[in-house]
């Protein structure tokens, strides 16, 4: 990491936005919202998997109706990778559970750097814009005020720039192996997305037209399948799937993708810090770095802090049973049942 650090030190201050024009035909808003009539439109079904609970799910669910359709061989489940930040085997599982359901798999990876590499990158750009707007002031640069570099619930530039641009890069690939359509190309842009999970999100529609990622050569839709699901409805569908989950769930975390999300609860992170002491030192080396805490309030090093004392209290953590996390929702007879299936489809992830 350090190399990437180094990489990004120098890099000058972020130009303007650009200003982006949205074609014409783009429509306003979404001809259907009923399932089948969303299958049946689109040219590529894009399913796009963390590997976690909520995407797996709507993934195996939108696959059992494609697969009613006669549609399978329009679905493709891509995964961003995050690289080391994700949790052991993220990949892996998604791909493992695209092979079970049949359909193709993709990947797609941003350039430049993980997390902790571009929010180093992003001081020294806040930094430099900050240091030149108090000079145009007349005031001493030194005593500029930076604005905090990591993502946030108001600044998700972590999404934006290890998930969306990546995933939209792939869009125009699949959109150019479908070769000339006499139209533009539809694309069923599916995401895991659920209403329980947090108050903006349950803002969110459950179908509506991704404007931005649209032009004159495709009209992506976004719908979020499972928007109105419980955590509950999320686990049948898995066990009703027979889909691996990630085993981080069995030892306690309530979401996945980044092991330490910006955006995740104190338990959550904490549990990783117990789970992943090293990378957890690693965020505290780019706090330092930058000046600011990883969460608004909350630094790594007190996270660090709050696990060292659980581990004294309780002892280390001891690998959790198989299943730990679903015999919760469904009980022990069904979670046996599932495993025994989760069993027959093995794909050895170690290999």
């Amino acid at each position: 990491m350090s190399a990437q650090l180094t990489l990004f030190a120098d890099i000058p201050a972020p130009a303007k936005p650009r200003v982006r024009r949205v074609h014409p035909s783009v429509p306003e808003v979404p001809a259907t919202a009923v399932p089948a009539e969303l299958l049946r439109a689109a040219d590529w079904i894009l399913l796009n998997s963390s590997g976690g609970k909520d995407s797996q799910a709507m993934a195996s669910h939108v696959c059992d109706l494609a697969a009613k359709l006669g549609l399978l061989h329009r679905v493709v489940i891509v995964h961003a990778d995050l690289g080391d930040i994700e949790w052991e085997n993220t990949r892996k599982l998604a791909a493992d559970q695209a092979r079970r359901l049949g359909v193709r798999f993709e990947v797609v990876k941003a350039e430049g750097g993980d997390l902790l590499a571009r929010t180093v990158a992003r001081f020294f750009k806040l930094k430099a814009k900050a240091e030149k707007e108090a000079q145009e002031q007349g005031l001493d640069p030194a005593t500029a005020k930076i604005a905090p570099a990591w993502p946030s619930s108001s600044a998700r530039w972590c999404t934006s720039d290890l998930k969306r641009g990546p995933i939209r890069k792939l869009i125009t690939r699949l959109v150019a192996e479908l070769g000339d359509l006499g139209r533009p190309a539809r694309i069923l842009n599916c995401m895991g997305q659920r209403a329980a999970e947090s108050a903006p999100r349950a803002k969110l529609a459950a179908v509506e037209i991704d404007r931005p990622a649209s032009n004159g050569k495709r009209h992506v839709t976004t719908w979020r399948p499972i928007h109105g699901w419980t955590d509950a409805e999320v686990w049948k569908e898995i066990a009703r799937s027979g889909l691996p989950y990630h085993e981080a769930y069995d030892w306690g975390m309530s979401r996945l993708s980044c092991s330490f999300c910006v955006l995740g609860c104190e338990a959550d992170v904490v549990l990783a810090a117990r789970l992943r002491p090293k990378k957890a030192a690693q965020y505290v080396a780019v706090e330092k770095k930058v000046g600011t805490d990883f969460k608004h309030g909350l630094s790594m090093a007190q996270i660090i802090e709050r696990a060292r004392a659980l581990d004294a209290e309780h002892g280390e953590l001891r690998r959790p049973p198989r299943g730990t996390a679903l015999s919760g929702y469904l009980g022990k007879k069904a979670t046996r049942c599932y495993l025994a299936r989760v069993e027959r489809g093995r794909l050895d992830l170690a290999a």
